[in-house]
């Protein structure tokens, strides 16, 4: 990783020598009140995998949390491009049956799921679930590249409550996000 100062020395701008990333990032430039080290230390962290989270990932969690757009997005690794992008966003209407029907049986994803329920208090809340889904039947190196980059996406999507890891449809039963949410 190259670092060389542009001609104003208040503007860093940092090379990222792998191929993926140098598609999607030829060059970050830095204000005064960003430090080189912390972008090195985060594209050294992205590059362990090398994975991307893409902004629009972002965007929709952000718009679940907040706007209640979605109630649920599930997430799926393009290998060729090396991102985390969104497979499908589920309505506000829709429920963790839709979430549980929307998941291959043959291959790895990633879902946040917003579970609204109302205590024993009679307060409504919400919490949200992490799902990390990994059937029997999908790819072993399927297995192995969700496993080793779902530390990424979970930092990235900040607010997730619970994390629920499944390889058949009863690890993530309506049942057992219920029970984890009292």
């Amino acid at each position: 990783m190259g670092i060389t100062t542009a001609k104003p020395l208040y503007k860093l701008i940092v090379t990222l020598p792998l191929p993926n990333f140098f598609q999607l990032f030829k060059r970050i430039q830095l204000n005064d009140q960003d430090s080189a080290a912390g972008i090195m230390a985060m594209a050294f962290k992205m590059a362990t995998t090398g994975m991307w989270v893409t902004e629009e990932c972002k965007n929709s969690f952000m718009a679940m949390k907040w706007k209640k757009v979605h109630r649920y997005i599930v997430f799926k690794i393009d290998e060729k491009s090396k991102l985390v992008t969104v497979d499908k966003l589920g309505g506000p209407g829709e429920g963790y049956d839709d979430l549980a029907a929307s998941l291959p049986s043959d291959d790895c994803r990633y879902a946040v799921f917003d579970f609204d329920f109302v205590t024993v208090d009679n307060c409504r809340k919400s919490k949200i679930f992490f799902i990390a889904w990994a059937p029997t039947e999908s790819r072993i190196r399927a297995k192995m590249l969700y496993a080793t980059s779902k530390d990424g996406l979970r930092r990235a999507l900040d607010g997730i409550h619970y994390e629920v890891q499944a390889t058949d449809p009863t690890e993530m039963g309506f049942d057992v996000i219920k029970d984890r949410a009292k």
